[in-house]
């Protein structure tokens, strides 16, 4: 193949444009606000399962001194009917008197323990609450960090599309002056060589796989017309001569 040396040097143009393109595609993907937000999105899951669980234990011990209190209120209510009536003087019966104040020292004991038990229900239920409270600030605090460095990443990103559109433009303007069948074997080349697909001869020294040529490589080099478009022997990338050759 052959091609003028201009269109090889400028084949050099745009190698360096499409590594520049690389390079801001990997910066891109790598950015340390990627990491940061995945930490702090599992931080989020996590403590926001937490959350969730101590809402539902807050939940579940409000029912529960509900109903705990509605035990109390329902002894006190019969202990209070049991009262009146021993006070009223309605029951004349020894028997009947002595079972009813029996009643009334039982229905104290249990009014007594079930009072304990509404205790320990509410302790359990401020303790979930005072947990509730803590998780939801943390969930917020985390969020905040989240946020903010959702903010820097989308920040980061826009930067550098902006200047991948505009290495993408110089690289179509560039690229639009080489050879269409030079232009199609260097981008073959690159696709097979890790994105590096023309390299410069410098000093002897293939810049693509940064091997020195050989005396026979160099003589061949140099006995080469101008137009001729050279592989490396040893990456098959194509060779372009500058003034920097060493030849």
């Amino acid at each position: 193949m052959n091609a003028a040396p201009a269109d090889q040097i400028r084949l050099l143009e745009v190698q360096a444009l499409d590594l520049r393109l690389s390079q801001l595609a990997h910066k891109r993907t790598s950015l340390p606000e990627h990491a940061e937000i995945d930490s702090l999105t599992n931080d989020l899951a996590q403590l926001r399962d937490l959350l969730v669980a101590s809402q539902t234990e807050e939940s579940d011990t409000a029912r529960e001194q509900t109903k705990a209190e509605q035990d109390v209120d329902q002894v006190r209510q019969r202990a209070a009917r049991n009262q009146q009536r021993l006070d009223s003087g309605a029951v004349s019966s020894p028997k009947d008197l002595e079972s009813l104040q029996r009643e009334i020292v039982s229905l104290a004991k249990r009014q007594g323990d079930l009072e304990d038990v509404v205790l320990e229900i509410m302790e359990r239920r401020e303790s979930a609450q005072e947990r509730v409270t803590e998780l939801t600030d943390r969930v917020a605090a985390v969020q905040a960090k989240a946020d903010d460095a959702t903010a820097r990443r989308d920040v980061a990103t826009q930067e550098l599309d902006a200047e991948a559109a505009t290495v993408t433009k110089d690289r179509e303007v560039v690229a639009g002056a080489v050879p269409a069948d030079l232009l199609k074997l260097y981008d073959k080349l690159r696709a097979q060589q890790g994105g590096v697909g023309a390299a410069r001869l410098y000093q002897r020294r293939c810049e693509g796989c940064r091997l020195e040529l050989n005396i026979t490589e160099v003589n061949d080099v140099k006995a080469a017309s101008p137009d001729t478009v050279l592989r490396c022997e040893n990456c098959r990338r194509i060779l372009v001569r500058t003034s920097e050759s060493g030849l």
